[in-house]
């Protein structure tokens, strides 16, 4: 960190700073998750090496469409691939190579310093649902969303214990032009959290504002000598680099900004339908996509993406938490193992319109496979719901709960001489309890994880207090984080000349809303 920066991150506080700390709410947050685990490594060295040959093949033989985009034809022509109109051949072993120089783990820094977290290793990072454009509660049901939403799961978001990243779209505001809702969702970012948050990626233009707005937070310099975003950069399946999504990859590559570049596929439709096929043209597609942020900028910092979901033949609608996505999982969390780079995949996924039993099911799935499957930064880990369609307010917080378990497991088990628990075994001895010993009376606070949501109670007791099920119990989860939600501080400057550039740029363009 500079001098400058340092001061920057540090000043105005005083006395009216820490009269501030000293009546705020208190809340944990733990931090990112060191895994304590093995990896579940599904396929053997031969299918991957497999994979891996058939997918340098697809590049070479087949390659891939960069469209609309003559400048990203040169730097490829000019590193050695076959340049065909907007088709990009790329000769056995370039991608590949093009890809040693990106880190297989970077720091993303938050604007508290303590909540900054590390991408890649064994480290695991939890970012909440990304972009629905409707959401829904238990009062208003499912409606188009609006930036009054969007920061109500912002705020969540940064209360929430277990969830270690603010995100980025977490919902579309509608109610905001389209041109100008990249402001009012990173200021909310920025001002209503503490803790690391995504950029937008619509348009390249909007990718700059958001560099710019990083400058002002946390200084220029501090900026393009370290990753202060990620963001989300989607491939069009199969094999189609698209300007919008290359050019927001290009303005964050260039500046030293995170990108997460990731296939978007529904097996099936943009896919084969098998899972080694479906393999061979993610890892293809990751392999051009993440070279090419390299031609940009040699060791921008990048993330191994893979979103797959299989579909109802019958229906045509994606499926979540079955066994061939998570199959799909594992095998692309190998493959980026072996690249040496960190992994994303998705979290909470389900395809129920309701937070309901098939909601929970399908979440258990991919929330399982995705902490086994060894990835890196987990999105959508709360708050999805109908496919994607709807950020839900009670899944959010049953979601958020429910992340502790991914902690505890990640964990492990520990075998020193407490957990060996021999003394507790002496004093009791055979036919006793062991509820007031001195080994339980020690741990009992800290052995078993606990629900911040859910109902144990006896029968008598939940009956009394309304029969409330697991919607009514998070909607009272949500109201009661909301009430006593406390903006963190921030430095009085640097909130002005953010306030400052918005109002700028805002004023330099007319409204859209397409």
């Amino acid at each position: 960190m500079t001098e400058v920066t340092q001061r920057r991150r540090t000043r105005g506080g005083g006395g009216a700073a820490r009269r501030a700390e000293r009546t705020s709410v208190k809340f944990d947050t733990a931090r990112y998750i060191e895994r304590n685990i093995p990896n579940l490594d599904m396929f053997s060295d031969e299918a991957l090496e497999i994979i891996e040959t058939n997918a340098e093949t697809v590049l070479e033989e087949i390659g891939v469409n960069f469209v609309n985009n003559p400048g990203a034809l040169e730097l490829w022509r000019n590193a050695g691939a076959d340049v065909r109109g907007e088709r990009v051949h790329i000769p056995r072993g370039l991608a590949r190579k093009l890809c040693a120089t990106a880190p297989a783990r970077f720091t993303q820094h938050a604007r508290n310093p303590e909540r900054s977290v590390e991408i890649g290793g064994k480290s695991l990072v939890l970012a909440p649902v990304y972009g629905p454009p409707f959401v829904r509660d238990i009062d208003g049901g499912r409606r188009y969303a609006t930036m009054e939403d969007f920061r109500n799961f912002v705020k969540l978001g940064y209360m929430s214990k277990w969830l270690h990243h603010s995100g980025g779209t977490v919902c579309e505001p509608t109610d905001v032009p389209v041109n100008k809702r990249h402001f009012d969702m990173l200021h909310a970012h920025m001002t209503l959290s503490d803790k690391p948050f995504m950029g937008s990626v619509t348009e390249p233009s909007r990718a700059q504002d958001c560099v710019d707005m990083c400058n002002i937070l946390f200084g220029e310099e501090f900026v393009q000598q370290n990753t202060v975003m990620t963001s989300l950069i989607n491939i069009n399946s199969p094999l189609t680099f698209d300007d919008v999504m290359m050019g927001a990859l290009e303005v964050y590559a260039r500046n030293n900004q995170a990108a997460i570049i990731s296939p978007f596929i529904v097996g099936g439709a943009m896919a084969p339908v098998s899972v080694v096929g479906t393999l061979t043209q993610v890892l293809a597609e990751v392999l051009a996509g993440i070279a090419y942020s390299q031609l940009i900028r040699p060791g921008a910092p990048v993330i191994f993406g893979a979103f797959v979901t299989s579909i109802d033949m019958n229906s045509g609608a994606p499926t979540f938490g079955t066994p061939e996505a998570s199959q799909i999982l594992y095998g692309a969390g190998q493959l980026a193992r072996r690249m040496g780079l960190p992994f994303r995949s998705g979290g909470g996924l389900c395809g129920s319109k309701l937070p309901d039993a098939q909601a929970a099911y399908e979440t258990a799935n991919t929330l399982n496979a995705a902490l086994l499957g060894g990835v890196n930064f987990m999105l959508h880990a709360c708050g999805w719901l109908e496919g994607g369609l709807v950020s839900s307010f009670e899944k959010f917080v049953l979601d958020a709960d429910q992340l502790g378990m991914l902690h505890r497991m990640a964990a492990g088990v520990s075998h020193d001489t407490e957990a060996q628990a021999m003394d507790a075994i002496r004093e009791v001895g055979p036919g006793g309890h062991y509820l007031g010993c001195g080994h339980t009376q020690r741990n009992f606070q800290t052995a078993f994880w606990r629900t911040e949501v859910l109902d144990y109670k006896p029968f008598e007791t939940w009956d009394e207090e309304g029969a409330r099920d697991s919607q009514v119990l998070a909607a009272a989860r949500v109201r009661k984080m909301l009430d006593s939600y406390q903006q963190p501080q921030m430095d009085p400057s640097v909130a002005e000349a953010l306030s400052a550039y918005i109002a700028r740029r805002k004023a330099e363009m007319p409204d859209a809303f397409m």
